[in-house]
């Protein structure tokens, strides 16, 4: 099993240099891969700010990487909760750290949007410090 960086799944994702994305693709096609969360974070930071794209576009992207049969996601539970967290509006990060503790009575945070944001969630309850 091989574990990847941001940069490898970023080619793999963008294609922007076409050498480093074949590179890339092998690795996946002849490797069992594991993908950290840290690398998750990484890689959504990087599309989004770096390549300006949408988070539908992201996570479609990111989905479509780790539903690849050889993939192995660290947590993937926490993902996917994640995920559905982001997708409904969550910044990616908050939505992480907020699955992270999902079997935590509270979470506390000065960030007033993540409170809000996250009422309407099935997350822990969020508190502001």
């Amino acid at each position: 099993m091989l574990a990847v960086d941001t940069n490898v799944v970023v080619r793999l994702l963008t294609n922007d240099d076409p050498a480093q994305a074949r590179r890339a693709a092998a690795f996946f096609a002849d490797h069992e891969i594991f993908i950290a969360v840290t690398v998750l974070l990484e890689t959504e930071w990087v599309l989004r700010h770096a390549y300006d794209l949408e988070r539908s576009a992201i996570l479609r992207g990111l989905r479509g990487v780790l539903g690849l049969p050889q993939v192995r996601p660290e947590d993937p539970v926490r993902i996917a909760i994640a995920f559905d967290w982001y997708e409904r509006g969550l910044d990616f990060g908050d939505a992480l750290h907020l699955a992270a503790g999902r079997h935590v009575e509270r979470f506390v945070t000065f960030d007033l949007k993540l409170a809000r944001r996250a009422k309407a969630l099935a997350a822990p309850e969020v508190v502001v410090a």
